[in-house]
């Protein structure tokens, strides 16, 4: 029969297909935390997350009682993955330097940046002294961090842990999982875990000849890695060069080469001065790591010019402190459940 996917834009035929679409936030059917809390996939969420934590200290102005004040200033971060370890040191150098001169007259003595995490470790995806030295970087940070500690329930206003105690604050930050996002029409049997479509080595769909899935969207299970690739970037980049190789075999009529995975290493930052780095030739952290980190990041800007002047921004911010928070743009509504 005829090859066709349905869109919200029409139907569209096609000889091969490549699905793409990678991974959305995992609330764990969670209906009150989905609705409560701030995920961070978009543009757009992290001008909301920004928005929401401006908006709480306004109000907060209004409010004489301390432990009311406390309320607004709190934020939670769920999942100590990169994201999480990454918002929470950002978050905690706003608080030290931004912060007291935007909203002087706030005591944010009082204020919790507070880290949960099921796990017995933050950054579980990296080696054992890299997760060590994390930890100590957001401590010293004054970062809460509570491992094997879950978030069971929030109303806007309260968060609710598996240990039984609860934790004031209107902004809960969710960074606790990911699932892919979802693909409707094909057959049951093509999904593994976290709703991801299982593929083998050419990132085909096995009941399928002519449709491949790539990146976050899929599993592959090889000898390295039995439970699937780390769902990071560079997985999905190299996929796609080998399956761009693939395709022109196809229609050579040559044969294919399996995916294999070449890891370039993995690097979190904490704050500033402050990253860890596991790289093939070792590991790396605090300055060399965060300067490392900088750099990698900046040349996946494209274009030159883009470079050139988020470098002088970087620079600008490193000696002066100054963020720029005081203007509020309100990206999108939330739908109640």
């Amino acid at each position: 029969g005829e090859k066709e996917i349905i869109t919200n834009i029409g139907r569209l035929t096609y000889d091969y297909l490549v699905l793409a679409i990678g991974a959305g936030t995992n609330f764990f059917g969670q209906k009150n935390i989905e609705y409560n809390a701030l995920s961070m996939k978009t543009a757009a969420d992290s001008i909301l997350i920004r928005n929401t934590i401006l908006e709480n200290f306004e109000r907060a102005l209004l409010e004489t009682e301390q432990e009311k004040i406390n309320e607004f200033l709190n934020i939670v971060l769920v999942g100590a993955g990169p994201t999480g370890v990454e918002l929470a040191g950002a978050l905690a150098e706003m608080k030290n330097y931004i912060l007291p001169k935007d909203y002087p007259e706030l005591d944010l003595s009082g204020m919790r940046i507070a880290l949960f995490e099921a796990s017995d470790k933050v950054l579980s995806g990296m080696s054992e002294q890299s997760s060590n030295e994390a930890l100590k970087y957001l401590k010293k940070l004054g970062v809460e961090v509570r491992l094997e500690t879950r978030v069971i329930d929030t109303d806007g206003t309260c968060v609710k842990l598996s240990d039984g105690s609860r934790l004031p604050s209107h902004t809960v930050i969710w960074s606790a999982g990911v699932k892919a996002n979802p693909v409707r029409g094909l057959s049951k049997e093509s999904f593994g875990r976290g709703e991801r479509i299982k593929v083998d080595r050419q990132n085909r769909v096995p009941a399928y000849r002519d449709i491949f899935a790539l990146g976050d969207l899929c599993i592959m299970e090889t000898p390295d890695y039995p439970n699937g690739h780390p769902q990071v970037a560079q997985v999905a980049i190299q996929q796609a060069r080998r399956l761009g190789d693939n395709l022109n075999k196809i229609r050579q009529g040559g044969d294919l080469t399996d995916f294999q995975y070449r890891d370039k290493g993995t690097m979190a930052t904490i704050g500033r001065n402050l990253a860890v780095a596991d790289l093939p030739f070792g590991k790396l952290k605090g300055f060399t790591a965060w300067i490392l980190w900088s750099f990698v990041h900046l040349f996946t800007i494209v274009g030159v010019k883009n470079r050139l002047f988020i470098f002088l921004n970087w620079s600008w911010n490193y000696f002066s402190y100054d963020q720029s928070l005081r203007l509020l743009i309100r990206p999108k509504m939330r739908p109640r459940p």
